[in-house]
């Protein structure tokens, strides 16, 4: 019987991991996420299934942490905001470069520096461009309601065995901080050993079995040749990704003259927007990218053949506006619009930034 709950964003990360069968959740408190951490504790999940819940000394310590759990073939996570996330990019390419699964959590605070503790979506660029260093990816899902924090905590590990490579839900302050109903998943009990081994067992370090190989868990790499190899394996990868896992949604766009593109919590805003337009008579949709990589380029370019125009709203200065310009490909004109240092931008503000698109138009 599906169970419902008046949740917290945060806290349903943390219940969400509990049961989906997290190993272990490796984290450092900062401002506007410190409820999943906060919530794994009074849960106390080592009782109940064994999950290890610890607090580094540091958001690298953390980050590395998980790295090592990875390595196991064990489902590990870590969470933080913005300034903590940085820090743990070098973790994150070794990770990456290792080939391993875990799921990150970042609820994006403004910045640059330590910013403020109110939403932002400033760290799309670090989120889909890499981040640290080298040739990588994350996949990142977007999600924009409670109910998809909950749901994301799933997908998120299921994408990232499915591939060995992180997977980033890029949440924000204000999903993770508002209360909604939600369905909380079925209980899942943790992987065994040998199901970790049926899994995993081609590459994880579940011990040295008589009939095979070791397994060496490394990014280091000091011939040249061999690297350039493994990073066009990477290629290869991300390629297969591109092709089979873009989600996004759409809202009103059949008949849409002008799209906007949000993601997370400015999608609802535009959502609204679109309501006020339309109720005005200017026929609107909206474009919801749910992976923010892979990103749903080809849907986008498609919509050039009977859209006149594109708004990118997201809280920043323009980061996801140009990824829509890249899919447009100077088809038609694409602005943005958006608010920043924490500030969250109303429907009304998005409908004006619409007609001004609208009269360059003409």
């Amino acid at each position: 019987m599906a169970e419902y709950k008046l949740m917290k964003g945060n806290e349903v990360i943390a219940e969400a991991a509990i049961r989906c069968g997290c190993d272990g959740y490796f984290g450092y408190p900062i401002t506007p996420q410190s409820e999943i951490m906060e919530t794994l504790m009074l849960r106390k999940p080592w009782e109940e299934t064994g999950m290890v819940v610890l607090q580094a000394e540091s958001e690298v310590a953390a980050i590395n942490m998980v790295y090592g759990g990875a390595a196991c073939g064990k489902k590990v996570m870590t969470s933080s905001s913005s300034p903590g996330i940085s820090l743990k990019q070098e973790g994150i390419t070794y990770i990456a470069g290792a080939e391993l699964p875990c799921l990150i959590v970042n609820v994006v605070r403004g910045g640059p520096g330590l910013g403020t503790i109110q939403p932002a979506q400033s760290d799309y660029f670090q989120s889909v461009k890499g981040g640290g260093h080298g040739d990588y990816h994350l996949i990142v899902l977007a999600p924009a309601s409670v109910q998809e924090m909950n749901d994301f905590v799933e997908l998120g590990f299921n994408l990232a065995f499915k591939y060995r490579n992180p997977v980033l839900i890029l949440s924000d302050g204000v999903i993770g901080q508002m209360m909604e109903k939600v369905q909380l998943s079925e209980i899942k009990p943790r992987w065994t050993d040998a199901e970790i081994e049926k899994i995993s067992g081609t590459w994880a370090t579940t011990g040295k079995k008589s009939n095979r190989d070791y397994h060496v868990i490394t990014s280091l790499e000091l011939d040249s040749l061999r690297q350039e190899k493994f990073n066009h394996k990477l290629i290869e990868k991300y390629k297969v990704i591109k092709e089979n896992e873009v989600r996004f949604e759409t809202f009103q766009c059949d008949d849409a003259d002008y799209v906007l593109v949000a993601y997370g919590s400015s999608s609802r805003i535009c959502q609204k927007a679109v309501e006020i337009a339309r109720a005005k008579g200017v026929k609107v949709g909206l474009l919801r990218p749910i992976t923010l990589y892979p990103f749903p380029t080809k849907k986008i370019n498609e919509m050039c053949s009977k859209a006149k125009g594109f708004l990118s709203v997201e809280m920043s200065a323009g980061q996801m506006v140009e990824d829509v310009r890249l899919a447009v490909n100077g088809k038609v004109p694409v602005e943005h619009f958006g608010r920043l240092g924490g500030v969250v931008t109303t429907p009304n503000e998005v409908v004006k930034a619409l007609d001004e698109l609208i009269k360059k138009g003409k």
